[in-house]
């Protein structure tokens, strides 16, 4: 497997744990403050698995155009450049929240954690269990053979 199959994992691992907190942490929050609980459960899980999404996609992006050579400095331009663009887009979120009423900001503050804490669980998970051999010329049990 190579880098792409492991950012691929981390994204399908990142939507389950997003789904999961929606529906747990929506649940909490319509139990305990109503409708603003529902949204900010809601909202701090679609926001999470946005940003955290955004730099697995970037990688991959980066990876596609610089034909996987990471030590190309247009792969950490790309990387880097969609990392200001989540921090300024963190920023103008968080002002537009802070104004919003609609949302329970304690249930979305406990939204954002367990989707942040999940989904780091998750890249883990996909880590470990991603083959990426450190050497390109050595053929590993059940791959293909070459040509």
């Amino acid at each position: 497997m190579t880098v792409a199959a492991l950012m691929t994992r981390a994204l399908r691992y990142g939507a389950i744990v997003a789904v999961a907190v929606a529906v747990v942490a929506g649940t909490i929050g319509w139990l305990t403050s109503g409708l603003p609980g529902l949204l900010g459960g809601l909202s701090g899980a679609a926001l999470s698995a946005v940003f955290l999404g955004l730099t697995a996609v970037s990688i991959l992006i980066a990876g596609r155009v610089t034909r996987g050579d990471p030590g190309n400095p247009a792969f950490f331009g790309i990387v880097l450049g969609v990392w200001v663009l989540k921090l300024v887009a963190f920023v103008v979120a968080a002002i537009f929240m802070r104004a919003w009423d609609a949302v329970d900001p304690v249930v979305f503050f406990w939204a954002v954690i367990a989707a942040v804490i999940g989904t780091l669980v998750g890249d883990i998970v996909a880590l470990v269990r991603t083959r990426i051999p450190y050497a390109s010329d050595v053929v590993l049990p059940g791959d293909p053979p070459r040509a």
